[in-house]
C-alpha cells in the first residue's frame, strides 16, 4: 500500500513538473513579440528587418550609438498588451530620442529615411559629402548671418548644402544654378539679375537673401511647417499645396508615402535632416581630418561704370583669380555694364587703397573692349563660307581661328565662332528703381500648373479682385509664361498696394 501510494506521488510530482516547463515554455515563445513592443524605438527600427537596406540600417543605428546596450540585457518599461498594440502602427515611422539629436533651431526626426541618409553619406556618398563638409567653413558663417537678418532659421543653411554642396557655380539638369539652386524665374522673382554679363544666382550674398526671402513666404504658406517649405522649396508651392489636397494631410512623411511627389522631393527632406545632423557633429559620425577651408572675407566697393577685373585687381593688389573667385556672379572680363554702384567684392583690407586709385582713373580707360566667341555646330549643307557670312567673318579668318584649311569640310562640326553684338546697352540692366517708377504695379510670372486661386492665396489678394484687375474669369486657365498685376499702385502716390492695404 505504501509503496503504491509513493508511486503516485512520484507520477503527480512528474506531471507538475511536465506541466511547469509547458508553460514556461509558451511564456518564452511570446517572449520576442513582446521584447519587440516594448523595446526602444532604436532597438525596434534596427531589429525589424534583417535582410537589405534595414540591415544596413542596423549597422548604422549600432554605429551612431557606441554606448547602446543590448536590448536583452536592459530591464524593459511595462505596459499594457493593448496600448502597445494601439502604439506598434507609429512604430513604422518613430522619431528617435530627442536626446540623440544636436539643437538646431528647425526640428530635427530621426526616422528609417533620416537614418537611411546618414549611412549614405557615410558610405557611397562619403567623398562627397567630404567635399561638402571642407566648403561648408568657408560660407555657412556669412550665410547663416543673413539668414539671421532676414529673422529666419540659421540652420536653414543646410538646405543649400544639399541643393549644391556650396558650389557657387552648380548647375542642375533643369538649369538651377547657384548655392541655392535658383531657376531663372525664380532668380527674377527676388530680384537677381540673369544676364550675359551677369547671373547672381551664383553671388553668395545676393543669393541668399533671395533664398531666405522665399523660404519666409513658404513657411508662411505652409502655416509655419518648415518641412512642406523645405519640400515646397523643391517642387514648388503649388505641387506641395495639391499633394496636401489629394492626400487630405499636412503632414509631410504621410504626404511622402504617397507616389504624387517624386522621389527627389520625397527624400528631400530626409536628405536635409541627415546632411544637418552629420555637420552638425561630423566626428561622431566618423566625418574626422576635414580640411577645411577658411571663411570667406572680404570688402565690397561700388563700381560706377564698367571695369576690367584686371585692373580691379591691380588696384586691390592682388590676383585675377581672386577676383572672379570672391564675385562668381560675373560671367566676363569686367563688371556688367548699366549697372549703377554695382558692389565688387575685393580682398578684405584692400578697400581704402583701392577706391583712392579707381578715382584716379578716368572712365574711358577702366575697360577695354574684347572680342567674345562661342560655339556653333554646322548645320547640313552649310560651308565654311555660309557660317563666316552668317557670323560677319571672312572665310579665311574662320579657318585661321579654327585651325582648319579654308577648303575643309565642315558640315556637322563644331566651331569657334563671334558672338554677334545682340546686346543693347541702353537698355540692358537697367536700374529696377526706373522700371518701377514707370510702371509701379507688381506682377507675377505664371508658371506651368498656377491657377488662378492658388496665386490669390500667395499674395494675399482675394481671387475675385485678381480677375478684374487681370481681365479674367475665375476659373480660366492661366498660360506659363503670361505676367498678371497681383499689387495694384495707387494712381495718386505711386506706391503699391495689395487687397490687405
Amino acid at each position: 500500500m505504501k509503496a503504491r501510494k509513493k508511486i503516485t506521488i512520484r507520477i503527480m510530482s512528474l506531471l507538475l513538473v511536465l506541466t511547469c516547463g509547458r508553460s514556461a515554455f509558451a511564456v518564452e515563445r511570446q517572449y520576442p513579440l513582446l521584447s519587440e513592443l516594448v523595446a526602444s524605438p532604436r532597438t525596434v527600427v534596427a531589429s525589424r528587418e534583417k535582410t537589405g537596406s534595414h540591415d544596413r540600417i542596423r549597422e548604422l543605428a549600432n554605429m551612431s550609438s557606441p554606448d547602446n546596450d543590448d536590448a536583452s540585457s536592459e530591464a524593459p518599461d511595462i505596459f499594457t498588451l493593448n496600448e502597445l498594440r494601439e502604439n506598434r502602427a507609429a512604430v513604422e515611422e518613430l522619431e528617435l530620442p530627442d536626446v540623440d539629436l544636436p539643437s538646431a533651431d528647425i526640428p530635427l526626426a530621426l526616422n528609417e529615411k533620416v537614418e537611411y541618409f546618414i549611412y549614405y553619406f557615410q558610405t557611397r556618398g562619403r567623398q562627397s559629402f567630404t567635399r561638402w563638409l571642407s566648403r561648408s567653413s568657408r560660407y555657412i558663417p556669412m550665410m547663416k548671418n543673413i539668414l539671421k537678418n532676414e529673422g529666419m532659421p540659421e540652420d536653414l543653411v543646410y538646405l543649400a548644402m544639399i541643393e549644391s554642396g556650396f558650389h557657387m557655380n552648380a548647375k542642375s539638369w533643369a538649369n538651377a544654378v547657384g548655392p541655392w539652386q535658383f531657376i531663372s524665374g525664380t532668380g527674377r522673382r527676388y530680384s537677381l539679375r540673369i544676364d550675359q554679363w551677369i547671373d547672381e544666382r551664383k553671388d553668395p550674398v545676393k543669393a541668399t537673401t533671395a533664398a531666405a526671402l522665399y523660404l519666409k513666404e513658404l513657411y508662411s504658406i505652409f502655416n509655419g511647417d518648415w518641412y512642406l517649405a523645405a519640400a515646397g522649396y523643391n517642387a514648388g508651392e503649388n505641387k506641395i499645396l495639391k499633394a496636401i489636397d489629394i492626400y487630405n494631410t499636412n503632414d509631410f512623411w504621410e504626404i511622402s508615402k504617397g507616389s504624387f511627389l517624386k522621389r527627389e522631393t520625397r527624400e528631400y527632406v530626409p536628405k536635409l535632416l541627415a546632411a544637418a545632423i552629420i555637420a552638425k557633429n561630423p566626428e561622431r559620425y566618423g566625418f574626422i581630418d576635414i580640411a577645411y577651408l577658411p571663411p570667406i572675407e572680404f570688402d565690397t566697393v561700388k563700381i560706377t561704370s564698367r571695369t576690367d577685373l584686371e585692373l580691379a585687381a591691380k588696384l586691390a593688389d592682388t590676383t585675377y583669380d581672386v577676383i572672379r573667385e570672391l564675385n562668381p556672379e560675373l560671367r566676363h572680363w569686367c563688371t556688367p555694364p548699366n549697372y549703377p554702384d554695382y558692389e565688387l567684392k575685393i580682398p578684405k583690407g584692400a578697400k581704402g587703397r583701392f577706391e583712392d586709385e579707381y578715382l584716379k582713373i578716368p572712365t574711358e580707360k577702366r575697360y577695354t573692349e574684347k572680342n567674345l566667341y562661342t560655339r556653333y555646330r554646322v548645320k547640313k549643307r552649310e560651308s565654311l563660307a555660309s557660317v563666316a557670312r552668317r557670323f560677319g567673318i571672312s572665310a579665311s579668318s574662320l579657318a585661321s581661328l579654327n585651325g582648319i584649311p579654308l577648303k575643309s569640310r565642315v558640315t556637322g562640326k563644331t566651331l569657334v565662332v563671334p558672338v554677334r553684338q545682340t546686346v543693347h546697352f541702353s537698355s540692358e540692366g537697367r536700374n529696377r528703381q526706373n522700371d518701377d517708377m514707370k510702371n509701379p504695379n507688381r506682377y507675377y510670372t505664371v508658371r506651368k500648373g498656377d491657377t488662378l486661386f492658388a496665386i490669390s492665396r500667395r499674395f494675399s489678394v482675394p481671387v475675385k479682385l485678381l480677375a478684374v484687375w487681370n481681365n479674367l474669369k475665375t476659373n480660366m486657365l492661366l498660360k506659363p509664361g503670361s505676367r498678371i498685376v497681383v499689387a495694384k499702385a495707387d494712381r495718386k502716390s505711386g506706391k503699391r498696394s495689395s487687397a490687405k492695404s
